[in-house]
């Protein structure tokens, strides 16, 4: 039973992985047809908005491409050199794909400012054109990515990326339309401030996520007080120390943690259902459901030496 169950786990994870990287195949080739034709365009009406666009749409198919490297690395099988087998390089991937939207929004935001003061002449036909392809390609790729944005960290970097690039394509529509109706100038670098403005706190938001992974900072929405309190609670447990938690990656938190039980739990045979209990707890029990947990079993007398250890003075 235990067999076929791993078997239909692993077959579903792969059909899952495969879709993922057709999705990301298909965006990739959307969003790069982009990139040659708002660089194109930019070139031509020396848009600030659409330089700025373009920038982002290049990083965008370099996240994407990132993004679908990952997604082939991730699901490669773990050995003994690496026990979580490419788990994490969706973090990673994330992480990259921000930093490359941060430093792009900020150079918008930057130039957006010094073209208030010195707004050059922008055709506005020109922009028009490429402001509508850009945004119908964008649309697209939203399509492709829409129902697996919530996959793992990478898959949603992926999306945002898109979607602000979308938004942007709007922006420059609008600003193409009052530069044609009434000669406002300063419309292509209110738009490239719009895109700025959409980029950068998305980006910091991202950063702040996968940094907190990185660091291994206990996965959001779980409270290690109340696990440490409620194990606690069971009989025979005296007390839980060196606890800590973290996240491999999206949907892989982890669980460790020193269990003190009295002495004839271990004699009496209770130390295993008493294991069984905190493994199905910390699975079942909590809104972040942990089921890679890996828990020390201590007579008072072995906690008592460790605490030695740690501070030999006490």
């Amino acid at each position: 039973m235990g067999a076929g169950h791993d078997h239909g786990h692993g077959a579903n994870e792969a059909a899952q992985s495969k879709g993922l990287r057709i999705r990301l195949a298909i965006a990739f080739a959307i969003t790069f047809s982009i990139v040659i034709i708002q660089a194109v365009g930019a070139w031509i009406t020396g848009s600030l908005a659409l330089f700025t666009d373009a920038a982002h749409a290049i990083t965008d198919a370099s996240g994407l491409l990132v993004a679908l490297i990952a997604a082939h690395l991730m699901h490669r099988p773990a050995d003994s050199r690496r026990t979580w087998g490419f788990r994490r390089i969706e973090v990673i991937a994330a992480l990259g794909q921000a930093t490359l939207l941060l430093v792009v929004g900020t150079y918008a935001a930057i130039e957006g400012v010094r073209r208030l003061f010195h707004p050059p002449e922008v055709p506005a036909n020109e922009l028009l054109i490429i402001g509508i392809l850009g945004l119908v390609a964008n649309l697209c790729a939203i399509g492709v990515l829409a129902s697996s944005r919530g996959a793992n960290f990478n898959m949603r970097a992926a999306f945002l990326e898109v979607l602000n690039d979308a938004l942007g394509s709007l922006g420059i529509i609008v600003a193409a339309i009052l530069i044609a109706t009434t000669g406002f100038y300063r419309a292509d670098a209110l738009a490239a401030l719009l895109i700025a403005l959409l980029i950068v706190p998305r980006a910091l938001r991202l950063i702040r996520e996968t940094l907190a992974v990185l660091m291994e900072f206990t996965p959001e929405g779980l409270d290690l007080d109340e696990v440490r309190r409620h194990i606690e609670d069971l009989d025979h447990v005296l007390e839980v120390h060196d606890m800590h938690a973290s996240t491999v990656a999206t949907g892989l938190p982890r669980l460790t943690a020193h269990i003190v039980l009295s002495e004839a739990c271990f004699t009496d045979g209770h130390a295993a259902e008493i294991l069984l209990q905190v493994r199905t707890c910390v699975a079942e029990h909590f809104d972040v459901s942990i089921k890679h947990s890996t828990f020390q079993l201590e007579t008072p007398a072995i906690a008592a030496h460790d605490r030695c250890e740690v501070d030999p003075a006490g």
